[in-house]
């Protein structure tokens, strides 16, 4: 955050604080080990507040359930910020030392009074005011958001807005107030750190900087594209216009994973060449002109992750991997050599070693290191560093260290699949404990916890329909339909529906859902599609 890649705070944190604002997480089941350090602040004393949609098992933990509309988080943000400010509870003096754009900030909020926000995110106007005293008065908070957050049109908008909040208290840059966005799966942090992105090189350093790129080309004696690549939603449409006909995709299934899934399944059956890395054949691998099968990274493996408290871990290798199954860097290494280029057969010590002389962040992580302490935060600069267990401590800093961090000015926008009469049912989407993402790890072993996809409705929504709790109905969008049992759910409000990505074999979830993009993270809106709900008996097929 705030120029830096990863989040502020370390786990511990949440358990020292004296306020927990949860946005658009279910963390007890999407995030549970970090769930379980939250507990742990619940019991110090911490208030728990969250803010959600739905009535989630991390809500039934909380002090306050904040049940907004889907899409109103801007909406909502806002008004807790001008209630700051027209309460003059606002930390002045960090905003002064610390922050640019406020004035601006303040003249965006004005509109947002808690009669409005009240209107457009069904929040009563009172627990907004309570929770923005609350969060303006704590001496310490932590301020947590993932997906239900991230996957809107607007998404590099929606935590804009949450980091206003936190520059207008001083919620940042100090041990137990700080900003944490939780990763949706493990080590999608570190992909991110080792350059997993079309606009960095590794260590977060931007791809359009020539004194970042003419430091890597140095050692890596290859020229590097000035400009940033593409990003996944941006390689989708290339697809459509055919500037793009080959795809090397390394341990993910887009073919299930995307939104709008008919229009991709159609886009990747369009291209010349698709390769598939994987430890699984999925079904993007079945797609695939190549499949080149791969070690699990987890287990036959050596490397390192790194989680979303920005700690770097070591990953030891338990198992040879079956069969003909080599390790991705034995696969890139043999790539690499039969495309003209001799890299030799570098251990993951060696790999890392070389990322570590080129990113600031790692300079100071070695193996031996890693080892002897557990692990290490980034960043980590040199051998003599301990590590950063929270971010942005500059900020307090007299004199004054570095640039200031900035407010941006957002407006609250509407979610993209509109609700109509034809389509009048709001869908959003998540994840369970017992299963991961598209399936491929987990729907092929059994759990005591998993039960089938069911298309989670409120109670009153059946009686309303005329559809029985069980009952196989049709679920439709803009985009297709899918067939899927009913499931009554009582934390669900009337007009809301709950489904997930994890069975895609069986019901195609993202058949349904929007590939509304937001331009600047590239992420679809899984959270906000509009649906209706059919009895099958009265569809007729033509």
């Amino acid at each position: 955050m705030l120029g830096a890649g990863g989040g502020t705070s370390s786990y511990r944190e949440v358990e020292e604080t004296d306020l927990i604002l949860l946005w658009g997480s279910n963390a007890r089941e999407a995030h549970p080990i970090y769930f379980h350090h939250l507990l742990r602040g619940v019991r110090n004393g911490a208030r728990l507040v969250v803010v959600d949609p739905r009535r989630t098992v991390s809500a039934q933990w909380a002090d306050t359930w904040l049940g907004l509309d889907v899409g109103t988080d801007i909406a909502l943000a806002n008004a807790i910020g001008r209630e700051i400010l027209a309460s003059g509870l606002e930390n002045r003096a960090f905003i002064a030392r610390a922050t640019t754009g406020f004035d601006a900030y303040r003249a965006c909020v004005e509109k947002y009074t808690l009669e409005y926000a009240e209107r457009e995110t069904g929040v009563p106007a009172a627990a907004i005011r309570d929770v923005a005293h609350a969060y303006a008065r704590a001496d310490r908070a932590q301020l947590c958001w993932t997906l239900g957050i991230t996957e809107h049109h607007n998404a590099v908008d929606n935590v804009f807005a949450l980091i206003n909040l936190a520059l207008l208290t001083g919620h940042v840059g100090r041990w137990g107030s700080g900003l944490v966005p939780l990763r949706g799966q493990n080590n999608v942090q570190g992909g991110g750190d080792m350059g997993g992105l079309p606009n960095k090189l590794p260590g977060g350093q931007d791809v359009e900087s020539p004194e970042a790129r003419a430091k890597f080309e140095r050692v890596w004696k290859a020229t590097i594209p000035s400009r940033c690549g593409w990003h996944l939603s941006q390689m989708f449409e290339a697809m459509e216009h055919g500037k793009l006909r080959s795809l090397y995709v390394i341990g993910e299934n887009p073919a299930q994973s995307e939104a709008d899934q008919a229009r991709v399944m159609r886009l990747l059956a369009g291209l010349d060449h698709v390769v598939a890395q994987d430890i699984f054949l999925t079904r993007t691998a079945q797609m695939a002109h190549v499949v080149l099968p791969s070690a699990a990274s987890w287990c036959e493996d050596e490397g390192t992750v790194t989680s979303s408290e920005r700690r770097v871990q070591r990953v030891r290798k338990a198992l040879e991997p079956p069969g003909q199954a080599r390790t991705d860097l034995a696969i890139l290494a043999e790539l690499a050599r039969r495309l003209g280029t001799d890299w030799g057969n570098p251990s993951a010590e060696e790999v890392w070693d070389e990322l570590r002389s080129l990113s600031p962040w790692h300079g100071g992580m070695s193996y031996r290191r890693l080892e002897e302490l557990g692990g290490l935060q980034w960043p980590c600069p040199d051998q003599s560093h301990p590590g950063s267990p929270f971010l942005h401590g500059r900020l307090w800093k007299d004199p004054f260290e570095g640039p200031p961090a900035p407010f941006h000015a957002v407006e609250h926008e509407p979610p993209v699949d509109g609700l109509t009469e034809e389509f009048p049912i709001r869908l959003t989407t998540g994840r369970r404990l017992d299963s991961y993402n598209t399936g491929v790890q987990s729907a092929g072993y059994a759990s005591p916890l998993r039960r089938p996809e069911t298309l989670d409705i409120a109670p009153e929504d059946g009686e309303r329909l005329d559809v029985r709790d069980g009952e196989v109905v049709r679920a439709v969008s803009r985009r297709g339909s899918v067939d899927v049992p009913v499931r009554f759910d009582e934390t669900l409000r009337p007009g809301l529906a709950f489904m997930t990505l994890h069975f895609q074999d069986d019901v195609p979830t993202n058949v349904l859902t929007i590939d509304a993009v937001d331009p600047r993270s590239g992420t679809a809106e899984f959270k906000a599609s509009a649906i209706r709900i059919e009895k099958r008996a009265a569809t007729v097929s033509v």
